[in-house]
């Protein structure tokens, strides 16, 4: 299974003292630095997904639970009337963030804020990206959100740059959140409480502006 290239510092960081200190015969210490570098090396693992072939249906950009699945509330939501998934990444999760849609990315910001724990009300003013899609002449716009363990945000696209659904955008670090907001039209897919696997989970369809 291939590692994102983010976590070789982290792995490096913990295995080198664990070789260092097994060289010195110091087993426990070394064992304990061997233990944190397999961890590191699960949570950075990045697996292939199969992406559902239909243009549309929105898949998951994460794996994780679900949290919110209905009507965005307005205070934490982008402006307008929207349909919301909000997933919950644990430590253990896959922390590999994909494109929940086809489409050319119109906008990204980036809003510095708190570090709750993603699972919070007060999450909503926690540091966060936010990107806007055009998928299909419809705005799709989702957001990679970080808690109390994650405290960097690795966003790898570009305004103007063209996406597939499921294609890799990037990663946050130690547990963390996203949102995914559609038209008030989306049919979703999802319930609160489910697992979803990110690029293969369905979360809702999505019909293109011309088919309304």
């Amino acid at each position: 299974m291939k590692i994102d290239r983010a976590g070789y510092p982290f792995i490096a960081g913990a295995l080198v003292p664990a070789a260092g200190l097994a060289a010195a015969r110091r087993y426990g210490w070394s064992a304990g630095f061997a233990i944190l570098g397999g961890f590191l090396t699960y949570f950075f693992r990045d697996p292939e997904r199969t992406i559902p072939g239909d243009a549309n249906l929105v898949v998951a950009p994460a794996d994780g639970r679900v949290m919110i699945a209905g009507p965005s509330e307005g205070r934490s939501a982008p402006p307008g009337a929207w349909q919301q998934v909000t997933i919950f990444l644990s430590p253990m999760d896959v922390h590999i963030n994909r494109s929940p849609v086809s489409g050319r990315v119109t906008r990204i910001d980036y809003r510095p804020g708190s570090f709750l724990p993603a699972y919070d009300e007060g999450a909503n003013d926690n540091e966060l990206n936010e990107v806007w899609v055009d998928h299909d002449g419809r705005a799709v716009v989702f957001r990679q959100v970080v808690g109390i363990l994650a405290r960097r945000i690795v966003c790898r696209i570009a305004e103007g740059q063209q996406l597939s659904r499921g294609e890799r955008i990037g990663l946050m670090k130690f547990g963390s959140r996203m949102d995914v907001f559609l038209p008030t039209d989306a049919q979703l897919r999802v319930s609160v409480g489910q697992r979803v696997v990110g690029g293969e989970s369905v979360l809702a369809t999505l019909e293109p502006a011309g088919a309304r």
